[in-house]
Parts: structure tokens; sequence; C-alpha cells
């Protein structure tokens, strides 16, 4: 019975994105935030400190393309330094989306990372995938680039 409850438990197991951006890489608080996923009982089984190209960040986004927002967003993806990791556990795409809080941090919950940590709507400090669809294309998307993230496990 234990193998096959084990068995059960992997299958529930959920894989999000997540990506520290390069104005809390800037601020030195990548530790900050990691150690606010350990708290809360996050997985890390891949992480990355890399740099995304225009390109990268244009396809990246794509999904904003049409937003006015689109090329300011790629320019700041791509001014510095980002962290992407790739977490795991239940309900993981929600458990990240509410620690993160609203995308705006004026509006974010107190304890948020956002709300916490963010300066603005623009410079937030943190991606999160937004759907369980959506997480899997992002983990995909950084597990195939030529500087690719590794799973731990």
């Amino acid at each position: 019975m234990k193998q096959r409850e084990t068995e059960l438990m992997k299958v529930s197991l959920q894989r999000t994105l997540s990506i520290i951006k390069p104005d809390a890489v800037s601020k030195g608080i990548i530790g900050e935030i990691l150690s606010r996923f350990e708290k809360k009982s996050m997985n890390i089984i891949a992480l990355q400190m890399t740099s995304f190209t225009t390109e990268e960040a244009r396809s990246f986004y794509e999904i904003h393309k049409d937003r006015p927002f689109y090329q300011n967003l790629v320019a700041f993806m791509t001014e510095g330094p980002i962290v992407a990791l790739v977490l795991q556990g239940d309900h993981i795409v929600e458990k990240l989306r509410t620690l993160m809080g609203a995308t705006n941090p004026k509006e974010a919950a107190l304890g948020t990372i956002r709300r916490d940590l963010g300066e603005s709507i623009e410079r937030n400090v943190i991606h999160g995938s937004d759907s369980i669809e959506n997480a899997q294309k992002e983990v995909s998307f950084f597990l195939n680039r030529k500087t690719s993230l590794q799973l731990l496990i």
C-alpha cells in the first residue's frame, strides 16, 4: 500500500516556473525570495542565474505582444541578470501565485513578495506561471534553451 500511495503522491505534484527579475537581482534580494519559497515548503528543483536575450524575452512574453507594456517589459527583462527556477509541489502554481501577490505591489496582500519587495507594477521583482498549462510551456522554454536549466531531481 505504501508504494501505491507514493506513486499517487508523485502524480499529484506540479511544477511551475518562477523568475526573479532584474530589479530583485540588482537589489540583492535573491536570497530573501528563495528563503520565502523554502519557508512555504516549495521544492526548488532547478535554478540558474542567466540573462534573457531580446529575442528570448520577446518569445517568452509573446502572450503580451499586443499590450501597450510589451516593449517596456522586454526592455526591463533584458536589462540585467535574472534567476530562473523550477518549483515543485502540490498545487504549486496556486501556492506561488498566492505568495507572489497581485501584479501591482500596491494592491498585493500584506506579507506577499510583491507587496514587501516590489516597487511598481512594472518592477515587481518576480514572475510566476499563471496556470498549469503556462507552467508547462514556461518550464519547457527554460529547459530547452541553449544555456538551459538542469533539473536537479
